[in-house]
């Protein structure tokens, strides 16, 4: 299969070798419903980890698009795990938060753990907190794109791989994701046409099992480039 070759439902594959499968994930799609679909087309992966993830390296969100890894053999699943572990990853996502961010750049720096008013969610927990004994480090850079009346595009830089951690963190400096549903504010305004959070993972920078660095790219999806052009307007 070449690559960018659509395999189903959307999805598309952006490279392969023996050891890994980068996929263009879509919205709309969770890990494990990817995993189902790229069983059809590579059902060797039923012999990498463990059902029903299988050889998933990491995870996006069900509702976030862009770049996601998947391990083709054992080994390269343990590899590739070590490099994530030990934040060997460069990961850019692109995403629109609601209001005016002042900041050029920024670095976000907190713990982070599950909320114990809402299991759906995550919390930003502070050192001095009584609270924060056992809650995981989460380290978010972000620098400024575009503002866009009353929205600001950004890149945002997770350096650890905290679940939710984008969206938590930009939450918690009132600048929660546009269409966010789960931590946006209430009655929060919302681009036309926006139905899901605007979150893409760009691009991913990883070591291969060889030593050559190698940069996986996302395109921004079409329903998010639909809402930047009227915003635009």
């Amino acid at each position: 299969m070449s690559e960018k070759e659509e395999i189903s439902n959307g999805v598309k594959v952006i490279y392969q070798d023996k050891d890994l499968l980068v996929v263009d994930k879509p919205a709309k799609i969770d890990v494990l419903g990817l995993m189902e679909l790229l069983l059809k087309e590579y059902p060797e992966l039923k012999k990498v980890g463990s059902a029903p993830r299988y050889g998933i390296i990491h995870r996006l969100d069900k509702d976030t698009s862009g770049v996601l890894l998947v391990a083709k053999t054992g080994k390269g699943l343990i590899f590739f795990q070590k490099r994530f572990k030990f934040r060997k990853v460069e990961k850019v996502y692109l995403v629109l938060v609601v209001g005016k961010v002042e900041r050029n750049k920024g670095l976000i720096e907190t713990l982070i753990a599950r909320s114990k008013k809402d299991g759906k969610k995550q919390k930003v927990y502070l050192e001095t907190e009584p609270d924060s004994k056992g809650k995981r480090k989460a380290i978010t850079g972000y620098k400024v794109v575009e503002r866009l009346k009353q929205y600001t595009l950004i890149k945002a830089f997770p350096k650890t791989g905290r679940k939710h951690q984008i969206r938590c963190h930009l939450s918690y400096i009132n600048h929660p994701l546009a269409g966010d549903k789960v931590y946006g504010f209430k009655n929060q305004s919302c681009p036309k046409g926006l139905d899901r959070q605007f979150l893409h993972a760009q691009s991913l920078k990883i070591e291969m099992p060889n030593g050559e660095i190698k940069e996986f790219y996302s395109s921004l999806p079409d329903d998010l480039n639909k809402v930047l052009k009227e915003l635009k307007k």
